[in-house]
């Protein structure tokens, strides 16, 4: 049997609608973070209830909430948020990267993670009944620390174990590879698999290496022209789809601060792509030549399809 595993129980794929694939509902990271960045700190359910009204009201249906225990998830405020709005979240098992683990994680063996991460998928997070939607793990830029690689393959055993969609942090989109060499040899089903940030890494010929191995790739920056452009996103997505990886890209922002969302006062908010970056690519679809038919195709797939796919359980 296929389905969706959100915060309120397991759902036809049928019912996701249209998606984003890596955001932030409520994030608390460690205390050294917060004290150093407040903005990084989402902690008003006002608020956020609002931003994903804003986006439902859009045509929006379904948002992972990406946040893991390492980053101050709480699986309680995601429920509510949730059972507020009428918005199917998915919440996530496993870890960020290893700049935010606990002592625990260090001193914890491989299978005492893995069997963690399971039970949240299986049984609930925290202690609570709401079960985790997918899992998750990451590594910081240009390198993978031991206790990263730990983590991985506990993860990654995980997912092995319970069919869940993984997805991979990437300090800047690096590492990618390095990252698919090691869950390889863990045997995961790599088409299960999405690898996050890559369009933070804007180049080509690694993002059509890491699509020949068959992954998701997670354009979730979009907007943040501190990192690089939406035409650089938009140029890579574009040669990607001509050479065949249509089904393959997912969509996002990762908006993790205060200062990105509009119910705290920033911008542009989980609007964004449905209403601004959307439009855009359909222009650029058209300046390249591609008929009204396939872009609305192309769009279908980027925004339901894709996300409904990589998100089903299949077991």
């Amino acid at each position: 049997m296929s389905f969706v595993r959100t915060v309120l129980g397991d759902i036809s794929p049928i019912e996701l609608g249209k998606t984003l694939t890596h955001e932030h509902i409520i994030a608390s990271p460690p205390k050294k973070f917060a004290d150093k960045d407040p903005d990084l700190v989402l902690d008003s359910l006002e608020k956020i209830i609002a931003e994903v009204v804003d986006f439902r009201n859009t045509g929006g249906k379904s948002i992972v909430d990406a946040t893991a225990i390492d980053y101050g998830r709480n699986i309680e405020a995601v429920v509510e948020v949730a059972r507020a709005t009428g918005v199917n979240l998915i919440a996530t098992a496993g870890f960020n990267k290893g700049l935010f683990f606990d002592q625990w994680v260090y001193d914890a063996s491989q299978n005492e993670l893995t069997e963690r991460v399971i039970r949240e998928v299986e049984e609930g997070i925290d202690g609570t009944k709401y079960k985790a939607g997918q899992v998750k793990f990451g590594t910081m830029y240009n390198s993978i620390w031991p206790v990263e690689e730990k983590v991985l393959k506990a993860v990654a055993e995980a997912q092995k174990q319970t069919k869940a969609p993984m997805f991979s942090h990437t300090e800047a989109g690096t590492m990618a590879l390095e990252q698919i060499e090691m869950v390889e040899r863990q045997g995961v089903n790599l088409e299960h698999w999405t690898v996050g940030h890559l369009d933070r890494n804007p180049d080509l010929w690694y993002h059509l290496q890491i699509a020949k191995k068959g992954v998701y790739l997670s354009f979730d920056q979009v907007s943040k022209i501190k990192y690089h452009t939406d035409q650089a996103r938009i140029d890579v997505m574009i040669e990607l789809i001509k050479r065949g990886y249509q089904r393959k890209i997912l969509l996002s922002g990762d908006m993790a601060r205060k200062s990105y969302l509009t119910q705290y006062g920033g911008g542009p908010g989980f609007t964004y792509i449905p209403t601004r970056f959307v439009p855009r690519l359909v222009d650029e679809l058209g300046n390249h030549g591609f008929s009204d038919e396939k872009i609305d195709q192309i769009i279908e797939d980027l925004t339901v399809n894709n996300p409904r796919e990589f998100l089903t359980f299949k077991k």
